[in-house]
């Protein structure tokens, strides 16, 4: 896929709420708040469970109830419409598509 624009980013960062763009604007970061350390490990293992069959990864931190994910591309070098897309999906499984 093909790295998008700073336009198309821009664009496509209003279709996923609660994630905002790194300070050097080439990843899409976002923190979930879950009510224990274990409802954080099951949301990881969502993600990763996802991410293993749509071979992309990703940067996920677990600290206490926090998840902290950031999405990049790095073939792309920065931001792809895959990105947006399993941000969506990510919201999706989190249960906050707010």
């Amino acid at each position: 896929m093909a790295r998008l624009t700073t336009d198309q980013v821009k664009f496509n960062l209003g279709k996923i709420p609660g994630w905002r763009l790194t300070d050097d604007q080439i990843a899409l970061t976002r923190t979930f708040s879950c009510s224990h350390f274990t409802d954080a490990i099951a949301l990881v293992n969502r993600i990763a469970q996802y991410l293993e069959q749509d071979y992309h990864h990703a940067e996920i931190r677990i600290l206490s109830g926090t998840v902290t994910v950031s999405l990049s591309s790095k073939e792309a070098r920065g931001l792809t419409g895959k990105d947006f897309a399993i941000a969506q999906a990510i919201n999706k499984m989190s249960g906050e598509n707010r």
